[in-house]
């Protein structure tokens, strides 16, 4: 009688552990998936949506680091030009340089955004809610300059291939190993402060209007998750904001970074600001070209939403 009562113990202590194990081991495994969907979906959402936009994007960063006017006009006769004398093709000169770096940055954009929200929701008790004004920018912000600090070189190379011909730079290889040689390692960070300094409010205001735009849209409709075209929208309406607050910056670190074949030396942020003022004027300067980006505002977060 004994055994069987021990028996019986055993059996209900380990009923109680299994079960125990069961849930941790499972949490473990969900938390890995949403990590590697978050990694997978963002990549894949920065791909589609920077290869959509690339001649425009290449057509951008050409009159950010000149001082021509800019006018729509202006840059549909840049746009053909390049057409007759290149092909077709060269309108995407730079892209392999924009999805090397646009697919580890989006992904690590969006996952890091992931684990903000959870470290700062479980810091002041609103984990699984939807965060608070602050820690919602604050997480935006965060992802953004974590992104960044791990990919910047890949985007000198970018602006440095949008802007030249492709006699010299052959591809993403030649431009590292030519910028070493020539200008030294440093160069390929010239033009990091201002894009730090952008990417905090870029990052922090277009994934604080996302979440909030969501947290009013579920407030308002008692939809947990909004439609497709929804998220579209409000993906829109984010980009925006958070472009038009962090232009100037985008400017300012072009200039910077393909100071070296334009002819210009470019040391600091506000000596650049300056220039780029007296020259060519506060909005047809520091805002150069942001139409064209307003215009094509297809941000990443808009493309997630259909893969992720």
């Amino acid at each position: 009688m004994g055994n069987g009562v021990q028996e019986q113990r055993a059996s209900l202590t380990q009923g109680e552990v299994l079960p125990l194990a069961s849930s941790t081991q499972s949490e473990g495994l969900k938390h890995t998936r949403s990590v590697l969907n978050s990694l997978f979906s963002g990549a894949l959402a920065g791909a589609v949506a920077k290869t959509a936009v690339a001649p425009l994007d290449r057509t951008k960063i050409i009159f950010q680091v000149s001082s021509a006017r800019f006018s729509a006009k202006e840059a549909y006769r840049l746009i053909y030009r390049t057409y007759l004398k290149d092909g077709f093709f060269s309108l995407w000169r730079g892209n392999s340089a924009t999805m090397v770096r646009v697919i580890p940055y989006a992904a690590i954009q969006f996952c890091a955004h992931e684990q903000y929200k959870r470290l700062l929701g479980g810091y002041y008790g609103f984990q699984g809610k939807a965060l608070p004004p602050f820690p919602r920018l604050l997480a935006g912000s965060m992802a953004g300059t974590t992104a960044a600090m791990l990919t910047y070189p890949l985007d000198m190379v970018r602006a440095r291939m949008a802007v030249t011909p492709k006699e010299m730079y052959s591809n993403i290889l030649h431009v590292f190993v030519r910028i070493s040689r020539e200008e030294g390692l440093k160069t390929l960070y010239r033009g990091f402060t201002p894009t730090m300094l952008g990417v905090i409010p870029y990052a922090g205001l277009s994934f604080f209007t996302y979440e909030t735009l969501k947290k009013l849209h579920a407030e308002r409709s008692g939809r947990p998750q909004p439609y497709s075209y929804e998220r579209l929208a409000f993906g829109a309406c984010a980009g925006l904001i958070g472009q038009s607050a962090s232009y100037p910056l985008d400017v300012v670190r072009r200039r910077m970074q393909t100071a070296g074949v334009t002819g210009h030396t470019y040391g600091t942020i506000l000596g650049t600001m300056k220039e780029i003022m007296s020259e060519e004027g506060v909005i047809r300067g520091l805002y150069k070209g942001s139409c064209i980006r307003w215009a094509i505002q297809l941000d990443s977060r808009e493309w997630k939403t259909q893969v992720g």
